[in-house]
């Protein structure tokens, strides 16, 4: 199973390598949203013993990061973006409402920005969807969740500004 990653990572690297911007990360979608339909990939990947942020993969020369992440229980982010990064996030069992934020007020280091809800969808077992530079969302969810998530950099190493919900 550990070639199967192997080869996720490589068709991520080659998408991203030839259209580093938002149409290689759309194609990434599409190869994520294959990659949750192999029950075998899930299985070994998002099984007993996944924690809420395992690194699988980090690529040496892009720095994408493809994560597991299994949350017990029902929970909610606040709303934040990936600095000056990008995430993609796969949804493998369960189902996660995300909200897309519009921001009101921006963020300094010193004071949370102010954003206002946009839209919210859910996304079910199998679904993927891409958030860029700067693109605000928060996930939340009832119950128990697998995924996926491909990060354009590990956020391990990056300090991201906060953000406030207004009505």
């Amino acid at each position: 199973m550990a070639d199967r990653l192997t080869q996720f990572a490589g068709e991520c690297k080659q998408y991203l390598t030839k259209e580093p911007g938002p149409a290689g990360r759309e194609k990434v979608v599409s190869a994520l949203e294959k990659v949750l339909e192999d029950k075998e990939f899930v299985s070994t990947y998002l099984g007993e013993g996944t924690g809420s942020r395992d690194v699988l993969y980090e690529d040496p020369d892009l720095g994408f990061t493809i994560l597991a992440h299994a949350y017990e229980g029902a929970s909610q982010s606040a709303p934040h973006d990936h600095g000056p990064a990008w995430a993609i996030y796969g949804q493998a069992s369960g189902e996660t409402e995300m909200t897309e934020w519009d921001v009101v007020e921006p963020a300094t280091e010193d004071k949370a920005g102010k954003v206002r809800r946009a839209k919210s969808y859910v996304l079910k077992p199998g679904m993927a969807c891409l958030y860029n530079e700067g693109q605000l969302h928060s996930p939340r969810r009832e119950s128990s969740t697998r995924l996926i998530r491909i990060e354009g950099q590990n956020m391990d190493r990056v300090k991201r500004l906060r953000f406030e919900a207004v009505e």
